[in-house]
């Protein structure tokens, strides 16, 4: 299986750890980016390319430690626990939490978003074990736009058998 097309759940708990760290870790870079791009175009206006280089590096380089340090918590912990349960969610959770208030440098926020982030990841393994759907897929009819060619935004529709009018071409 190709690392591109690899998805989380592809694979048991506790096994291909390295693909499972790419995925979350390709997440946590395109949310870095969306973060960052914000950061750098609404707030920080930073002057120069290495001053842009260290913004994007300051969004980036902690959520792709977190993805990664959430990934391979959960699945040491799998595979030292023989478990396959939330508390290793759990863990995972505290973990990213941890880097998270070390990125703040506060250990005021360094407990309570490991709390959380393993509450969130406790909530998640029962959803993945439940079959509970947290982003249901939109049906084809709902990615329709203004400009889709398909859409009528008539109020009423035409009557076929009234129009007795022509172009006015003779």
């Amino acid at each position: 299986m190709s690392l591109l097309t690899y998805k989380y759940y592809d694979t048991p708990e506790g096994q291909d750890i390295y693909k499972k760290v790419f995925v979350t870790s390709k997440y946590a870079v395109l949310t870095g980016l969306a973060s960052a791009t914000l950061d750098v175009l609404m707030f920080s206006h930073p002057k120069g390319f290495v001053n842009t280089t260290g913004r994007y590096m300051f969004y980036i380089g902690p959520l792709v430690g977190m993805a990664s340090a959430f990934t391979v918590t959960t699945n040491i912990a799998q595979n030292i626990r023989n478990k396959n349960d939330g508390i290793n969610y759990f863990l995972g959770g505290i973990a990213a939490g941890s880097i998270f208030g070390a990125w703040l440098r506060s250990v005021t926020v360094a407990v309570p978003a490991a709390v959380v982030l393993g509450a969130v990841g406790f909530v998640k393994k029962s959803g993945v074990d439940n079959g509970w759907t947290f982003m249901p897929q939109l049906p084809p009819s709902a990615t329709k736009t203004i400009k889709s060619a398909k859409h009528d935004w008539t109020m009423v529709k035409d009557i076929e058998e009234n129009k007795t009018w022509t172009t006015g071409a003779q």
